[in-house]
């Protein structure tokens, strides 16, 4: 695994920030860490950056446990903290080439960096001359300089405008690719933009893990272009669950997707289908399930 959690509880005086929490994340996957502001999302990824110590429990990154191996584990996590602190008097270069010499990393990953986070067109122009995004694309670039395994980002999104936005969305689901994501948000959007997985947090428990791209079940819109009876619908093989929004016009999931069935169904009985839609898992009704 390349996160476990287990157990894990911190308290600042009386205030619990986090309750008992556990989870594991694979290698490769890209996982949303979701909750309201102030539910415990970055006081987890400080953890697991060893920049805090738990109250209880423990934490595993990449088999290294955070509380007795915190200078081995930051050689394989990439850190992006929310406010994203740089210092911009600095040219973007120059930046990423103090940060590449604190991991002994050497000079020409300064370029690849560069490159792989889209900065060839800003590095004349000083940190505090740029964009947020641009800025949020220097910070990445730190983040990723030492090539970790794990990628910890917290609210890396937040602030931007539209365009900056869909950019640094690509950046994230490309380095996804060949690493652990674990990103902390409160945007239900950004979840289903980025995501293979969910993990929803409330008042620092974990109240939702849910796989974002899993198979086991998919829900049609389908609408015929005459009445159905519903009867017959229910009769299909695989159907899990259906809802009537009218008598020609309805919802239909399947335990083994196969929407050929509906294609066969409509042959079968001389209607055609005049409207076939997938239904992509609604993240804002599984968040408000999960806090409210």
């Amino acid at each position: 695994m390349s996160i476990k959690v287990e157990k894990l509880s911190k308290s600042y005086d009386r205030i619990e920030a986090l309750n008992d929490i556990s989870f594991e994340i694979p290698k490769g996957q890209i996982v949303g860490f979701l909750g309201p502001n102030g539910a415990g999302k970055s006081t987890l990824l400080k953890i697991l950056t060893t920049y805090e110590k738990a109250s209880d429990g423990e934490a595993w990154v990449n088999g290294l446990s955070v509380s007795e191996k915190s200078f081995e584990i930051k050689k394989h996590i990439g850190y992006l903290p929310e406010h994203n602190p740089l210092y911009l008097q600095q040219y973007p270069k120059e930046y990423l080439s103090f940060v590449a010499s604190s991991y002994h990393t050497s000079k020409s990953r300064v370029d690849e960096v560069v490159q792989l986070t889209g900065l060839s067109e800003v590095t004349s122009k000083k940190i505090g001359e740029l964009s947020k995004g641009y800025r949020q694309r220097v910070g990445l670039a730190a983040a990723i300089i030492h090539d970790p395994e794990v990628l910890l980002l917290d609210e890396p999104t937040t602030g931007l405008d539209p365009n900056q936005l869909e950019d640094i969305r690509s950046l994230i689901r490309d380095l996804g690719k060949d690493k652990t994501v674990l990103l902390s948000t409160h945007i239900m959007q950004e979840v289903n933009a980025m995501c293979d997985r969910a993990l929803i947090i409330n008042k620092g428990t974990l109240v939702g893990d849910r796989l974002l791209n899993e198979t086991s079940e998919i829900t049609y819109e389908v609408q015929f272009d005459q009445a159905c009876d519903v009867g017959l619908l229910k009769e299909l093989a695989f159907v899990s669950n259906l809802n009537a929004i009218s008598n020609k016009h309805f919802e239909v999931s399947f335990t083994n997707p196969q929407p050929t069935i509906l294609f066969d169904f409509a042959v079968q009985h001389q209607i055609k289908i005049v409207h076939l839609k997938e239904k992509a898992l609604d993240v804002e009704a599984l968040f408000k399930d999960a806090t409210t």
